[in-house]
Order: structure tokens, then sequence, then C-alpha cells
């Protein structure tokens, strides 16, 4: 049993005949995946061996970590979709749709930190006036 090998095979699959189109682009996609496994295989080896950690352990974290950026994101879009978008921001369903979130959860998506995150990323204010006041900051 190769574990990093599994590993790498469950993280980045080989895409199968019909999965590319066009059709001619799938040996290039292949070839494409077959390097990524590789180099994920050799990051994950090289975390293992500094860490003197189980790769499986290792790698549950890496998707963790992922899942909760990709949460991020969603939240600091979200924001910018209801706060920047001028005076008619983006209504909730449409949101809600393509975040697979409900049109309640999206006011609740995201507060004023990520408001705040999202005015520091484009260099300006947020457009609508429902804008929430600034995050206090935590004591330390």
């Amino acid at each position: 049993m190769d574990l990093i090998g599994d590993i790498t095979a469950i993280r980045i699959p080989l895409p199968q005949p019909g999965d590319v189109t066009p059709q001619e682009l799938y040996p290039d996609a292949r070839e494409e995946a077959e390097q990524a496994r590789e180099d994920y295989a050799f990051a994950l080896e090289a975390q293992r061996d500094d860490l003197q950690e189980d790769p499986l352990l290792i790698a549950l974290g890496n998707a963790r970590a992922a899942r909760e950026a990709a949460d991020r994101e969603i939240r600091h879009l979200l924001a910018y979709g209801r706060e920047f978008h001028g005076e008619r921001p983006y209504k909730l369903e449409p949101l809600a749709q393509a975040s697979g979130m409900t049109p309640s959860g999206i006011r609740t998506a995201y507060g004023s930190s990520e408001i705040e995150t999202v005015a520091r990323g484009i260099g300006r204010t947020p457009d609508n006036r429902r804008a929430r006041p600034p995050a206090t900051q935590e004591p330390s």
C-alpha cells in the first residue's frame, strides 16, 4: 500500500476520456493532472518529513485549510455583492443559488470584518447606506 500515492489519487483524479472538451485536449489534460499528482506527492512527502506526521492527517489538514479559505472567499464575495455594488446590490436569491446558501443565510454570512477586508482589497468604502459599523478589535 502506497499511502501517499493513494492520497494523491484521491486529491487529484485523472481525467477520463470524454471528460475533456474538445477531445483532442485530453492528452494535455491528463499530462497536467499527472504532473499535479507528482508535485502534490512531492510536497506531501516533504511535509511528512519536516513535520514527522502521518501523511493522511497532513492531507486532511490541508483540505480543511482549503475549505476554510473557500468559505472566507465566499463571505468576501457576498459582502462585495451586497455592500459594494452601487445603489442596487445583488439580490439575495441569485447570490443564494450561486453560493449554495439560503437567502436568509446570505444576510448573516458576512459581517463588518469581511466588509472591511473587501474595502481594503478594492480600495474603496461600501456604496450601500446599509453598511455595518466597523468591527471592533478584540482585546489581546
